[in-house]
């Protein structure tokens, strides 16, 4: 005999049941290849209306209508629900808003690099002061800064060198920054993590969220600003 294959149950979706609708965040996060109007396959839909309203359960055709005496679009935002719910909404406003949305969200989101500073047992003194001070710059932006300590030849036997060094970082930077890794070895190279404390990181994201404001400013049209600047201008001799 063939082998017969197993028939479970599958599981039910919370906003499946009869009479119950999605929850408003899954009406609100609708999928990139969600169906819309003539591409719906269920004959039967719940219908809910642009501002939110229950139209009830209609069939395909019913809904269509309503969606084109709204002049706007049928979109299915819950395909697994019994039957299938369906928002009456203009889809390509709510794409377009919705990209939108997203990129003014990035716009204002701060990103944090890692950057890295390499430094010797012997580090002569000059060379200490001038990479502390990329450290500090690189957390006061807001960034994290890995400070490696590189051991060459008979240098991996004086391990406290590199460890008395990376202390004496911590304490140069310690009103900017804190430890966010411990050093430890990895090979020949001892290092660890600093990250800006967090009041230099808000102030970071502060900094950022104002520049992405100042390059959303609206700029004046090119004949506006001609005719400022010529109000602007000292009359000549011929002018009264």
């Amino acid at each position: 005999m063939g082998r017969q294959a197993s028939i479970l149950p599958r599981p039910l979706d919370p906003c499946a049941r009869p009479g119950r609708l999605p929850p408003a965040w899954r009406l609100a996060h609708i999928a990139r290849d969600q169906r819309t109007n003539r591409r719906i396959r269920a004959r039967e839909v719940r219908v809910v209306g642009p501002a939110g309203e229950q139209l009830g359960v209609l069939t395909i055709e019913a809904a269509l209508e309503q969606a084109n005496q709204f002049g706007m679009d049928l979109v299915e935002v819950n395909p697994m629900a019994k039957p299938p719910v369906c928002k009456i909404m203009d889809y390509g406003r709510f794409k377009y808003e919705e990209k939108k949305r997203a990129s003014e969200a990035k716009k204002k989101q701060v990103v944090v690099h890692l950057k890295e500073v390499k430094m010797r047992p012997k580090t002569e003194e000059h060379d200490y002061e001038f990479k502390v001070r990329n450290v500090k710059r690189f957390l006061e932006e807001g960034n994290k800064a890995r400070i490696t300590i590189m051991f060459r030849g008979r240098e991996i036997t004086h391990k406290e060198l590199g460890q008395t060094l990376l202390e004496d970082v911590i304490k140069d930077v310690k009103e900017v920054g804190v430890v966010e890794q411990v050093p430890r070895m990895e090979g020949r190279q001892m290092f660890m993590i600093l990250a800006p404390n967090p009041k230099v990181a808000q102030r970071a994201r502060d900094l950022a969220r104002q520049r992405a404001a100042g390059q959303q400013e609206p700029k004046p049209e090119p004949a506006a600003a001609a005719a400022a600047q010529a109000s602007k201008a000292p009359a000549g001799p011929g002018r009264v």
